[in-house]
């Protein structure tokens, strides 16, 4: 095999596989360049998921004409000029691989004028290839228009998500950067419709309620203090989400992944969060550039301490004071404003209730009928009820102790998933309407996979940029407050985890409505929500996969008690 030398168009797309990955990618770079020039406004504007057309426009310091081819030459930057400046670096940008690598990889236009400049000046590249300058009249800054991203490398192309799986990618970056820089006015535009608008105001409240809605917003507990300076929003426990999406961390603004701000957030939560639930953060740690190197990832998405110990410490300590300061009791709201909306066609299971208030009367579970006995589960006579939350039960061998919450989530399970098979949901509509506040990514979400919704049950109208009208819920979620469901389908379907949403979204259910441990029950309804877990196709664990029984064997009582 022989040693040679790359050409300049493999190398450059080489790079452009490091620092662009996918349009948020370009997204991403094009921003930092706008808050490296002291932008005080940056616009997005994205089409068909970024690789159409991405248009970002600022109005920050601009670039000479002098300057503009020099721009797009590979390791061209006006941010470090020597070694000893890698070791202090405070832009955001400074490989000087951003504009040359997109170009390569893409058809770019340039208009742009410097603060000290009469006219602008307007360039136009193609395969990274300049194909036209010329000066042109415009206001103070830059806009720079990549289209086509990708088309000379199919490849990579064919490994992008959907539409609206980039274009989430996208929001989630736009609403990254609002949050680290809320001085900073940002507008999201996505296919022709403003999908976030940040205020820039300096306020990072105000920005959390833009990027996550009113009542989120405003329930997060500001934090301040700490060794290593720790500052931000941090969600109280009754506020969490099914993802991790929502934990934004921000060194010395730079917006970066790191486990070990993970570990530090989550174990500061540690018995405070259910299982599988997780906080939403915005925290900034400012840190004297020489503690931490940002030159480790080509995209400049990961960083490393020098002493993470103790910042792991000092986000933990920080975020954990905050939460003990303020434990408040979680209030219940019930959504009462139902109205019967029988489906084209219905199923005969039964339809089982829920959480109830104090005062009110527990559901009556209605008869099942089953065609045969199920082969893995005797049929139980019932003993009574233990603690509120297990049902005794005596079979042909032994005594059986049922879980009663997790039992109930098993039959409401198998009843959901027969449904969404039948495609047969039955929905029950909303006498009034409920408002709700979504991010930019959800949003994005809702209109591109609103038909997801509508079969598992739910129906939302848009009633503005990013607010909607839900005017009907599935069935099996009467009397129940129905946003954090909601809020729960579309952290699912964020995940990309299409192949299995069907499930994911029918155990979500199946949980919410599902009898709770504390509940007291009647002889007759416990018997029948035995009967209804014989019934089922897989009665031994809940859909969550605890186990909904145990079982104590007539043999290993006797040798307990020495018979």
């Amino acid at each position: 095999m022989t040693i040679h030398v790359l050409s300049s168009d493999v190398i450059s797309k080489i790079a452009a596989g490091e620092v662009v990955e996918r349009p948020s990618s370009v997204v991403k770079e094009l921003i930092e360049n706008s808050l490296d020039a002291g932008a005080a406004q940056v616009s997005i504007e994205v089409s068909g998921g970024g690789t159409q057309l991405i248009r970002v426009s600022d109005n920050g310091s601009g670039i000479s004409g002098d300057e503009i081819e020099l721009a797009f030459e590979r390791h061209a930057t006006s941010k470090i000029t020597s070694e000893s400046d890698i070791e202090g670096i405070s832009s955001l940008g400074f490989r000087g691989e951003a504009l040359p690598t997109i170009a390569s990889v893409a058809d770019v236009s340039v208009l742009t004028k410097y603060r000290d400049e009469m006219t602008g000046t307007a360039i136009r590249l193609e395969n990274g290839v300049l194909i036209n300058k010329a000066s042109q009249g415009c206001p103070q800054g830059t806009t720079i228009n990549v289209k086509n991203l990708f088309q000379n490398v199919p490849a990579r192309l064919k490994f992008l998500k959907s539409a609206s799986t980039e274009s989430g990618h996208i929001s989630q970056t736009v609403a990254q950067y609002s949050l680290a820089f809320p001085e900073v006015k940002f507008t999201l535009v996505m296919n022709g419709r403003t999908s976030l608008r940040s205020p820039g105001n300096g306020s990072l409240r105000d920005a959390l309620v833009e990027v996550y809605g009113l009542q989120t917003g405003q329930s997060m507990l500001e934090i301040t203090g700490g060794d290593v300076s720790v500052s931000g929003f941090v969600s109280p426990s009754s506020v969490s989400r099914s993802n991790r999406n929502y934990l934004s961390f921000f060194v010395n603004r730079r917006w970066v992944q790191s486990k070990a701000l993970n570990f530090a957030v989550e174990e500061a939560y540690q018995n405070m969060l259910m299982t599988g639930k997780h906080p939403i953060v915005a925290l900034n740690i400012s840190l004297p550039s020489g503690e931490i190197d940002v030159n480790v990832h080509p995209a400049k998405r990961e960083i490393k301490f020098r002493n993470e110990r103790e910042v792991f410490t000092a986000v933990q300590k920080a975020v954990r004071e905050t939460l003990v300061g303020f434990s408040p009791v979680p209030s219940m709201r019930i959504s009462s404003s139902l109205s019967a909306s029988p489906a084209p066609t219905s199923i005969p299971f039964p339809s089982t209730g829920g959480l109830q208030s104090a005062n009110t009367e527990l559901p009556v579970l209605q008869p099942y009928h089953r065609t045969e006995p199920s082969a893995q589960l005797p049929i139980l006579r019932v003993i009574g009820q233990l603690q509120n939350s297990y049902v005794l039960g005596e079979g042909p061998d032994g005594m059986y102790i049922i879980d009663q919450h997790a039992a109930h989530e098993r039959v409401r399970f198998e009843k959901i998933r027969r449904e969404q098979e039948m495609r047969s949901v039955e929905v029950q509509g909303l006498l009034e309407p409920i408002s709700i506040d979504l991010t930019a990514q959800q949003s994005e979400l809702i209109n591109s996979e609103g038909k997801l919704l509508t079969e598992t049950g739910f129906t939302l109208e848009q009633f503005g940029e990013r607010t909607f009208l839900l005017r009907a819920v599935p069935t099996v979620l009467k009397q129940q407050d129905v946003i954090p469901v909601l809020t729960e389908i579309l952290d699912f379907l964020e995940d990309g985890q299409r192949s299995e949403w069907q499930e994911r979204i029918a155990a979500s259910l199946a949980c919410h409505g599902a009898i709770k441990a504390g509940q007291a029950l009647d002889q007759r309804e416990m018997e029948e929500l035995l009967r209804q877990l014989e019934g089922t196709a897989s009665p031994r664990t809940c859909p969550h996969g605890r186990p909904t029984v145990i079982h104590l064997s007539s043999a290993h009582l006797e040798r307990e008690f020495g018979r």
